[in-house]
């Protein structure tokens, strides 16, 4: 089979490349030499061309294949991966074919050219290695095809490419990220013109048409930067939306709260987690009259190898906030707040009686969250009754909010997990008249109010030391102590949720397969009980089949997909867990939470059992050991 050499190679490498290709000897595999020779034809970086043909000279046939004739699978959630060569993987020629097929799905949707060059598309990036190439190598598709482009110049914070779409009324967006992802991934993330994460069915239209066009058009690998920004259609938006997003932040402070801020004894911790957020989250304390952070030095500026802390991920708990604690400790910092790398997700710790802090899970940020939002929205709208006002979680997510829900009069919704589903559900229900005050996911992911539909780690760490001031100067209050108080109100909450690692695909299809055909194989038989039948399970839903025993007719409401594994259990005494396998990363996780009512205060005894039910359920379930699945590190 013949190999064509890529006519894009730089002229001095034309000559060792085309002796390489006349040497090369193919697998015999059709299939795969098919996808060789696509890739040696249409990838113009010469490393990732490279590895791909250095692979074929060693017949690494497997390998090849493994890279080649698979490949990365655009879904809700964009694209995350591993960066190497592959069809399979995060690379420029991955890329390039990402955005023509968005550019040509974006096209169908909106055939009037003349609103390509008005409304645009923005274009965000973090940190990470090969971030600002692949934003630029976007940014020339849309180019190309004669849509206006906002590429941010400087790396941006998450949360301001979703903001961008609606100040600018763009008809779409994509951020460079792989949020807190170790440093070998990358990602992209697509938003919508509504400004929230893609959807269904926008994810398999935009799959559809990347399919469509995966040959690479145009003179794209030789676009730079200098090339790029000769063009009139390219804005950096930074100067026109950063005012607009601080302001818009601003708006929902009341005045006398900002003005408070100023006087208040707290002192803040912060850590970017070698992330983009310092500088916004620096900016954002200032315009709320905040005093500045205290950095953690050795995180703050952008380092894309993340050398002290190789999963920049502040959810994993303290194993990956010391040197966070170590400085508020040397500073007398009453409060921590750590940004994942892409500033979108939001930890919160506080110094407790001990002298130790207190690490906050996201069930407890989000109730304290939600507080506060009633809290702004009784001063900021005092005749704006509650009854019209909706707060929204994601399934796995504490149950807080239906327990104040029940007491305060306001609306609390459940989506799927994910803030594209919440950000998408806000809009719906704006569009119907209420008023969304809040949204959150135990992930550490929390909107306040709908300025970004999107989780915003910037806005939330305003708020959180807005909120942190307020209890102490108006309520002489720590943010345990009022969390507290709103378990005293509506009912104790405590929660378990954590993860399994596993790699294998097989693995995590039997482990689920098992859960849902329990009695001897037969289809739609879950587990009855734990602990020999100590606890007994009320009802199942399954939304990977669709199934829910709770309903009629045994069909779950919310919306069913087949490509993820999610199965929840509802036991009788209360507690409630969920199975699910994340989009993102090799995790089966588990979501476990116990829901007192207000009159109940044994909350220890409430504790207890949700800890020795949860070790069971993972233990019986997910049986770690005859899978050989890795438990994650206890903090």
């Amino acid at each position: 089979m013949c190999v064509r050499l890529c006519i894009n190679c730089p002229s001095e490498d034309f000559s060792a490349m085309a002796q390489e290709l006349n040497n090369l000897t193919l697998s015999g595999d059709q299939k795969l030499d098919e996808q060789l020779n696509k890739w040696l034809e249409w990838d113009g970086n010469l490393k990732t061309r490279s590895d791909i043909l250095q692979l074929a000279k060693s017949e690494k046939w497997d390998t090849l294949r493994c890279r080649l004739c698979n490949r990365i699978s655009f879904g809700t959630a964009g694209l995350r991966g591993e960066m190497r060569a592959g069809f399979d993987s995060m690379n420029e020629l991955v890329v390039v074919q990402t955005a023509q097929g968005l550019c040509a799905y974006i096209k169908e949707q909106y055939p009037d050219k003349s609103i390509w060059s008005e409304r645009g598309i923005v274009i965000g990036y973090d940190a990470r290695h090969n971030s600002k190439r692949f934003a630029e190598l976007s940014a020339f598709v849309f180019l190309a095809n004669g849509f206006r482009v906002y590429l941010f110049k400087r790396f941006v914070a998450t949360p301001f490419v979703p903001f961008t779409i609606k100040q600018r009324n763009c008809l779409a967006g994509v951020q460079v990220t792989a949020s807190h992802n170790p440093k070998q991934d990358n990602g992209y993330k697509v938003y919508w013109s509504n400004g929230a994460q893609i959807i269904t069915p926008h994810d398999s239209g935009i799959h559809k048409f990347i399919l469509q066009n995966l040959q690479p058009q145009g003179d794209v690998w030789n676009t730079n930067e200098t090339t790029l920004w000769k063009n009139e259609l390219l804005i950096d938006p930074y100067d026109i939306v950063a005012p607009a997003y601080y302001a818009a932040l601003l708006s929902t402070i009341p005045e006398k709260l900002v003005k408070a801020n100023a006087e208040s004894p707290i002192r803040f911790t912060y850590t970017a987690m070698h992330g983009v957020g310092y500088p916004y989250v620096e900016e954002a304390f200032k315009k709320v009259n905040l005093q500045p952070v205290i950095p953690v030095v050795e995180q703050v500026e952008p380092d894309p190898e993340f050398p002290t802390t190789p999963m920049p991920n502040p959810e994993e708990g303290k194993q990956s906030l010391d040197l966070s604690i170590k400085t508020a400790t040397e500073h007398k910092s009453q409060i921590i707040l750590a940004n994942d790398p892409d500033a979108d997700r939001l930890a919160v710790a506080e110094i407790s009686e001990n002298n130790k802090y207190k690490l906050f899970n996201g069930n407890e940020v989000g109730a304290l969250l939600a507080w506060w939002s009633i809290e702004l929205h009784k001063i900021n709208e005092p005749n704006f009754p509650l009854s019209n006002c909706v707060m929204i979680a994601s399934t796995v997510s504490s149950k807080i909010l239906k327990s104040m829900a029940a007491v305060d009069g306001f609306t609390a919704y459940e989506t799927l997990t994910g803030f594209k589903w919440m950000g998408n559900k806000a809009i719906e229900e704006e569009s119907a008249g209420r008023k969304v005050l809040f949204a959150f996911e135990e992930a550490i992911g929390f909107m306040v109010s709908t300025n970004v539909l999107d989780k915003d780690g910037v806005s939330a760490a305003a708020h959180v030391a807005t909120m942190a001031n307020y209890l102490r100067a108006e309520k002489n209050l720590t943010l345990q102590q009022k969390l507290q108080e709103i378990y005293n109100t509506y009912g104790y909450h405590t929660s378990n949720c954590s993860y399994v690692l596993c790699h294998d695909q097989e693995i995590i299809t039997r482990v689920f397969n098992r859960l849902r055909t329990f009695d001897n194989g037969k289809p739609n038989t879950y587990p009855t009980s734990i602990l020999n039948g100590e606890f007994e399970i009320q009802d199942v839903r399954d939304l990977t089949t669709g199934y829910d025993s709770s309903a009629a007719d045994k069909r779950a409401t919310l919306p069913v997909s087949s490509s993820s594994q999610m199965i929840t259990f509802t036991f009788k005494n209360g507690l409630v867990v969920t199975l699910r396998t994340s989009g993102t990363e090799p995790k089966m996780k588990y979501y476990a939470e116990m829901c007192g009512k207000p009159e109940d205060k044994q909350w220890d005894k409430l504790t207890a059992t949700l800890n020795r039910m949860v070790e069971a359920i993972v233990n019986d379930f997910y049986e770690p050991e005859k899978n050989n699945l890795r438990r994650k590190a206890a903090d």
